[in-house]
């Protein structure tokens, strides 16, 4: 399955097509590449395309899904736009703030649930991590409140639009 990638401004989709170990065949946009990627240490990388070397790190960046990446004469500044926030820009939101239930707007599985029935949350703190199409998204409170219901649990499949939490007022 192809992901979007905004690399400074430019936005590429990429998908890989086949893995064997460190080989990759790699789609990017209409463009195939075959190549070598060995991670040396944590956040570096050797790549290796056309029999050329190129070493790089990749930074975590402040936020969610943002990434520095530095090669000898580059630099970049990535952004992954995973599936859901693809889908929230498309629709109105994830949230449905009138009955205060947050939901999936995609299939997947529940990868950990960080709080508990009866937790105080703030808004914007992660309530819950859901995996999708290789993808983990992070699902925030949209007001401070009250985890009222949890309605799955860690290791579950969800479907597409399925309820997770519900918060209410204090």
């Amino acid at each position: 399955m192809p992901i979007d990638i905004k690399i400074d401004t430019r936005i590429a989709k990429i998908e890989v097509l086949e893995q064997d170990g460190s080989l990759y065949k790699v789609k990017i946009d209409n463009r195939v590449y075959d190549l070598d990627i060995e991670k040396v240490a944590k956040g570096a990388y050797s790549v290796i395309y056309g029999g050329k070397s190129i070493n790089m790190e990749m930074i975590e960046g402040i936020t969610p899904n943002h990434y520095e990446v530095n090669t000898i004469s580059n630099y970049y500044e990535i952004e992954v736009i995973d599936a859901a926030k693809r889908y929230q820009s498309k629709s109105k939101s994830s949230i449905h703030s009138e009955d205060n239930i947050i939901s999936t707007p995609m299939p997947g599985k529940i990868v950990k649930i960080l709080v508990q029935e009866g937790d105080m949350v703030a808004k914007g703190d992660t309530l819950v991590i859901v995996s999708a199409m290789k993808m983990e998204s992070e699902y925030k409170s949209p007001k401070d409140g009250i985890v009222h219901k949890i309605f799955v649990k860690e290791g579950a499949p969800v479907q597409g639009h399925q309820s997770l939490i519900e918060i209410t007022n204090y």
